[in-house]
């Protein structure tokens, strides 16, 4: 990629105060209103947060930080929320966020894979890879979203680390495994855990984008390959990701090759457990639904995709059975070409939404929701004790939400506003690990607007190298001809 990202920037001219003392406090935070998700879930009213060394502080009046942490710079947030950074469970950033939207809905699932996912993924170079891993990063960042996890890519997973890094999001990597005899991409199982031990060492010590283990899932990995990540993983002390049962298709392949339903199988394999996180698991039966609430095995359920690929989470669906049963569940946004958009509040309302119609005897209450976005995630994906929630002590994750705009005017009830208003288009700044990396709805780190060109032109060559075109369903005119065509002599056009 060659889009330079922006150096670490000076002291910002427009936040107060002389300079921070090394070890006193990096920057205060002062007079917003903060919705902490800790346990007691309080919404600390006309508050200030200290911060050093990217960790939370402390955290009270603004007069009392100020004499504590005298000459630090302040970030002022007067008439805003500041809420803990929002996690995003389950988001591809390969080869998809460079042709964004550009499969139809009207595509089955299936046929979008062969047809344009596989050729996309066999013609991305690094560059590429680097680059969309940036632009997910970047809009995610714009959207309040703090920590993102990649549940695997195909060739580069190195290279979409950096992306991420430059962009400044937490993040975790890794490189896409499967051994299916004949299936694209595929290796031995042995080269696949080499493969997925190499990119993890690569990435240890990290301060934000570390690597863990991905399969691909479904029907397509081995017993010895899933049982093989599982060991890697627990020698390596990292968690594992891999998809399973979106659709009704991972249980009927699993019946057909004579197994158990999906996560029974795993079960048997001996695989679940913390350290798993399973993206999807809509098509659950009660028995799939208790291996996984008695393992702490946590899913990551992407709604938005669900809805796009029409893959029944309206009939299937049992996220919240699980979350009612003690299991643990985040919330995803998935692929450009599936949830379309790494947007962690769209994937909250449409969780909830989906919960309340679907005639759930228990549905998620707002707060619930909120907390999947946030501390809930967070725990999930074993992060809870790091980032989720604002905390002394933890990494100050932070958003700071502008609600003096019309869409906050009058405040209702926070918990509802979050979920159900339309809160992602007012955040302000945001913070990871204590760094500004969107500061007054501008991204700090990389220069967006080079950001933009290369994409473009990276997008349009990777398409060419993938021999595929999008087909438009609106046709293209040109402003000279649609007058030409449309118009009388005079040039107006005539009545209909």
């Amino acid at each position: 990629m060659t889009t330079t990202p922006i150096p670490a920037p000076t002291p910002d001219p427009t936040l107060a105060g002389t300079g921070a003392s090394r070890g006193v406090a990096d920057l205060l935070i002062v007079d917003a209103d903060i919705v902490t998700m800790a346990p007691d879930r309080a919404v600390v009213t006309g508050g200030a947060i200290a911060i050093a060394d990217g960790r939370i502080a402390d955290i009270g009046p603004a007069d009392a930080l100020r004499v504590g942490y005298p000459h630090t710079p302040e970030l002022d947030a007067a008439g805003c929320l500041v809420v803990p950074g929002l996690v995003n469970a389950h988001q591809h950033t390969t080869a998809d966020p460079l042709i964004r939207s550009g499969i139809g809905d009207h595509v089955p699932a299936r046929q979008a894979i062969f047809d344009w996912i596989v050729p996309l993924h066999a013609s991305v170079t690094g560059d590429d890879d680097e680059l969309s891993a940036t632009l997910t990063a970047v809009e995610a960042l714009s959207y309040g979203v703090t920590t993102l996890l990649e549940p695997g890519t195909v060739a580069h997973p190195l290279r979409v680390a950096a992306g991420l890094r430059t962009a400044g999001i937490r993040a975790r990597v890794g490189r896409w495994g499967w051994d299916a005899p004949d299936a694209p991409y595929a290796m031995p199982a042995a080269d696949t855990l080499a493969a997925q031990a190499e990119t993890v060492t690569a990435l240890a010590g990290d301060p934000l984008v570390t690597g863990w283990i991905t399969l691909v899932g479904h029907d397509l990995v081995s017993d010895d390959l899933f049982t093989g990540a599982a060991e890697l993983a627990e020698r390596l002390d990292v968690p594992m990701t891999w998809h399973l049962s979106p659709s009704a298709d991972d249980p009927a392949a699993y019946a057909v090759a004579g197994r158990p339903r999906p996560v029974l199988h795993l079960r048997d394999l001996g695989v679940l457990g913390p350290r798993l996180l399973l993206g999807h698991a809509v098509w659950l039966d009660d028995d799939e639904l208790d291996a996984l609430a008695a393992s702490g095995t946590a899913v990551a359920s992407c709604p938005g995709a669900y809805l796009r690929l029409g893959q029944g989470v309206t009939r299937a669906g049992r996220h919240t059975e699980l979350l009612r049963a003690g299991g643990r569940l985040a919330l995803g946004c998935d692929s450009h070409n599936a949830g379309d958009t790494p947007d962690v509040w769209r994937a909250a309302r449409l969780f909830a939404g989906l919960d309340r119609d679907r005639g759930a005897p228990d549905p998620l209450r707002a707060d619930e929701v909120f907390a999947l976005a946030t501390i809930d995630g967070a725990t999930a994906v074993g992060l809870g004790r790091l980032t989720g929630s604002i905390e002394v002590g933890k990494a100050a994750d932070l958003v700071v939400l502008d609600t003096r705009t019309i869409a906050w005017t009058p405040r209702g009830d926070l918990a509802t506003q979050l979920v159900w208003g339309a809160a992602s288009h007012t955040v302000r700044d945001v913070l990871v690990d204590g760094r500004p990396v969107v500061r007054d709805h501008r991204i700090t780190t990389v220069d967006v607007d080079a950001l933009r060109t290369e994409v473009a032109s990276r997008g349009a060559d990777l398409l060419r190298r993938a021999g595929i075109d999008i087909p438009h369903r609106w046709p293209a005119v040109p402003a000279t001809e649609y007058r030409a065509h449309r118009t009388g002599p005079a040039g107006v056009t005539p009545p209909q």
